[in-house]
């Protein structure tokens, strides 16, 4: 489980195609050693598995059903990912609860920055945009952010200096994609008040 607040980012420095999934490694200044291999990191907000590290490359398996759900079937050389390490019992939480479970894969419609801060247009599909409410939660590359309006095509977020700065956000444009993780509490509600339907 994570909290979607961002200390740390990596760099994608090689990527090994199988028949049935992909291995990624990932370099970063994160302090890891071979004893915490099989934690969970969310990288870009999806939860994978550590599988090895030598020194500070960490790698990854990703299996076709994460590929399909993420933007990570369009992963490249040099990608730069947002990295979290999963909530210890008793640390705070800043942000809102992440699983590392992406729902969807939204892209960037437009940003405009406003005094200091940048105005994120996203789309998303339009079954996953009626599981978003205005001023909920929602996670975009393993970032703990707020909606703060619906569109047509999806929604827009705000997104502070600090923010911008820290994580990946500050590399993508117009037409790039990321990960979307919609709120579980949201997701929870609907489905029982449409069960009880």
């Amino acid at each position: 489980m994570f909290n979607g607040i961002i200390f740390n980012r990596g760099i994608v420095k090689k990527i090994l195609k199988r028949s049935k999934g992909i291995n990624i490694f990932i370099k970063s200044d994160i302090k890891l050693s071979k004893k915490d291999i099989g934690i969970s990191i969310a990288c870009d907000g999806v939860c994978l598995t550590l599988i090895t590290i030598i020194r500070n490359k960490m790698e990854f398996y990703l299996s076709n059903e994460t590929i399909k759900r993420s933007k990570f079937k369009y992963i490249k050389i040099n990608d730069q990912i947002n990295l979290e390490l999963p909530l210890k019992y008793g640390q705070k939480i800043s942000g809102h609860i992440c699983q590392g479970h992406v729902d969807t894969v939204g892209e960037i419609i437009n940003i405009k920055k406003i005094d200091k801060s940048y105005l994120f247009d996203f789309k998303i599909s339009s079954k996953e945009k009626k599981n978003i409410i205005e001023k909920a939660s929602i996670c975009i590359n393993g970032i703990s952010l707020t909606i703060s309006k619906i569109t047509k095509k999806g929604f827009q977020i705000w997104i502070i200096p600090h923010t911008f700065r820290l994580t990946n956000l500050s590399k993508l444009k117009k037409g790039s994609l990321v990960n979307v993780e919609i709120d579980i509490l949201s997701k929870y509600v609907k489905n029982f008040f449409y069960e009880k339907r």
